[in-house]
């Protein structure tokens, strides 16, 4: 089966602080937008910039002693573009929400994450997995 690309609308306070971000501090080339909403390529995937200036409350879940927030979405990297943006990202002052680290270390699934906020507060969570064959391991 071929992957095909996914798409996700999400909402931001600011279309200018979006483009800023998304396009700035993440990389990701601009596609169509209007005065209210903004498409990127993230990764080869199309995410949207929505303005939305309220927000819902959100939920945290436990994860690898860690508090998740949810929703949060993101993509898996190769792990030298997992590095390479987590090393962006510090350099750009970005407060982690999670800061990177490998979880599940030495167990099935062991993966590179991060988690971070656009500056609307989406959550987005970053990983990465040395072999990519353990991306739906169980055991």
């Amino acid at each position: 089966m071929t992957l095909r690309p996914f798409h996700l609308a999400f909402p931001v306070r600011d279309i200018a602080e979006a483009r800023a971000f998304w396009g700035g501090i993440m990389g990701c080339p601009e596609g169509r937008s209007a005065g209210e909403w903004v498409d990127f390529d993230f990764y080869g995937h199309q995410i949207v910039a929505h303005l939305a200036p309220e927000r819902a409350e959100e939920a945290h879940n436990p994860v690898d002693g860690h508090d998740v927030p949810v929703p949060h979405f993101g993509i898996v990297l190769e792990m030298a573009d997992w590095q390479a943006l987590a090393d962006r990202l510090r350099a750009a002052g970005t407060a982690f929400v999670i800061e990177p680290y490998v979880r599940f270390a030495g167990q099935p699934g062991e993966q590179a994450t991060m988690f971070f906020r656009d500056p609307s507060g989406n959550a987005i969570e970053m990983k990465a997995f040395a072999d990519l064959g353990q991306l739906f391991a169980t055991e």
